[in-house]
């Protein structure tokens, strides 16, 4: 087909991890695929459309770069993937794409403008439209349509102008057939290094996919579930899932792990357990590692092992049950106990993530969650004050309460582009929830037991030294320094 589209992930600071849930440039050297973007843009391939794929924060590419090969492909649609703390930046850089491009329409995509499309329409006048949630099939017909002559006003999940007035079409519903996609690891192939993806949960370097979209659990923080991809599961079949295992495996031959990046990979244990059995059945050996629920028995543990699983990693996010309740987490720290005894028994490594600043926080609180994250004693832990990002009913009850710093989105990070804190809770101002999370990590990492237990894996283990080593060149200076507000 004679039409061609260009996929960004704009250029913004360097590394800077727009995909994942709290987008930033991250103290542990961690960088997201852009799985979402990748997964369109593999859908419009496959429609016939003609696409480039452009990793700006990932190729370290600047504006100029990436405009000039904008302009030499000369693509008739632009699709830029976009963020809450990058908003502003990525307008800006849709404009500067019109002024080289003119022909080009311009198509935002991401969380952000799912949860503000009218907002984010308004922000420049070089903006031709918004989709609105999952966005493959939104992406693709409005290609098509902009081929044939076709209105956008009878596409789902489309924000757009036209004749100076703003037009919001009906809702597109969730993609229910997930194996009717093609495999998002193939535009990875095609357009993507591989080497510059990094995730200190998984062994490097390492290819990122999903196996379900959505998620069962209404967690108030959550940005994904709550602006995209629904609180209704839709899964791939087995087959599927492990056929693109395969195809990693066979044509990455330098990628020694894979991270199932679903909100929550263990929502069905009995799935779990058969992707695991289909991974042994057809004899495929390589490391991975999942987005898990601290509630997975032993039983599904094992057989998990046993297929390669290498590492979980699990939203605890605080020790006080009242705290866990008021964000509807729906899991209690008796949980959390007996699914690290069976993570250590089944001999996989547990990733912790605990953050503070919750409805209801006070010091006692974040030193109860301090305490817990101790005695769970994960291989590694994240402690931050919670993000907030709009579409979300945290964002909402912070928002009420007058506990937001600032509505520019810019201030959601610092000037080096890492996470910055924007909230306050009724007792506690921001500086003292950074301080504490600081505090934390030192209190934590510096542990003589945990320090000798992190020697020795980085000794005895040649994967897991690289792993190690590659996380801790920029985590370290920020372990000891603190962090910036």
């Amino acid at each position: 087909m004679d039409f061609k589209v260009t996929f960004l992930n704009p250029p913004f600071h360097k590394n800077y991890s727009r995909p994942q849930r709290s987008p930033a440039v991250t103290k542990s050297g961690t960088l997201y695929y852009p799985l979402w973007l990748a997964s369109a843009a593999s859908l419009a391939a496959e429609e016939g459309f003609e696409i480039d794929f452009i990793d700006a924060p990932a190729d370290g590419c600047s504006l100029e770069e990436v405009i000039k090969r904008i302009n030499d492909f000369s693509p008739e649609m632009v699709v830029l993937e976009t963020s809450t703390p990058s908003i502003y930046n990525d307008v800006n850089t849709a404009a500067e794409i019109k002024k080289a491009v003119p022909k080009a329409f311009t198509l935002l995509v991401g969380t952000h403008v799912s949860a503000l499309p009218e907002e984010s329409l308004k922000l420049n006048d070089s903006v031709d439209a918004v989709a609105i949630g999952e966005f493959d099939d939104t992406v693709a017909e409005t290609a098509l349509a902009l081929t044939k002559g076709g209105k956008l006003s009878k596409i789902k999940g489309l924000c757009f102008k036209e004749s100076g007035k703003t037009i919001r079409t009906r809702e597109r519903p969730p993609v229910r057939d997930l194996d009717a996609l093609p495999f998002v690891s193939k535009i990875y192939k095609r357009f993507l290094d591989t080497g510059n993806y990094f995730n200190p949960n998984a062994l490097y370097p390492m290819v990122t996919i999903t196996t379900s979209r959505g998620c069962p659990y209404q967690c108030t923080f959550c940005v994904y579930p709550q602006t995209m991809m629904g609180n209704k599961l839709r899964i791939r079949s087995v087959s599927n899932v492990v056929d693109e295992i395969e195809y990693i495996v066979n044509n990455f031959r330098n990628v020694k792990a894979l991270f199932f990046e679903d909100d929550t990979f263990t929502a069905i244990k009995k799935r779990c357990a058969d992707i695991s059995n289909e991974i042994l059945r057809r004899g495929i050996d390589i490391s991975w590692t999942a987005n898990a629920r601290a509630d997975l028995d032993f039983k599904t543990m094992t057989i998990m092992k046993k297929a390669g699983c290498r590492c979980l990693c699990a939203g605890f996010e605080s020790g006080s049950t009242h705290l866990l309740d008021n964000i509807k987490k729906k899991i209690k720290r008796d949980d959390m106990l007996r699914f690290m005894e069976n993570a250590r028994t089944a001999g996989i490594l547990i990733h912790g993530c605990f953050m503070v600043g919750l409805p209801g926080e006070t010091k006692e609180t974040m030193n109860e969650t301090l305490t817990l994250a101790k005695r769970l004693n994960p291989d590694t832990v994240q402690f931050y004050p919670i993000m907030v990002y709009p579409g979300t009913e945290a964002y909402r009850w912070y928002k009420e309460r007058n506990l937001i710093a600032t509505d520019d989105f810019s201030k959601w990070l610092t000037h080096g582009g890492l996470h910055n804190t924007v909230i306050a809770t009724q007792e506690l101002s921001s500086e003292e929830l950074v301080n504490f999370c600081d505090y934390a990590r030192r209190s934590f990492y510096l542990r003589p037991q945990y320090l000798f237990y992190k020697l020795r894996q980085t000794l005895n283990n040649r994967e897991e030294r690289k792993r190690n080593l590659k996380s801790a060149k920029t985590f370290i200076k920020y372990l000891m320094k603190g962090s910036d507000v």
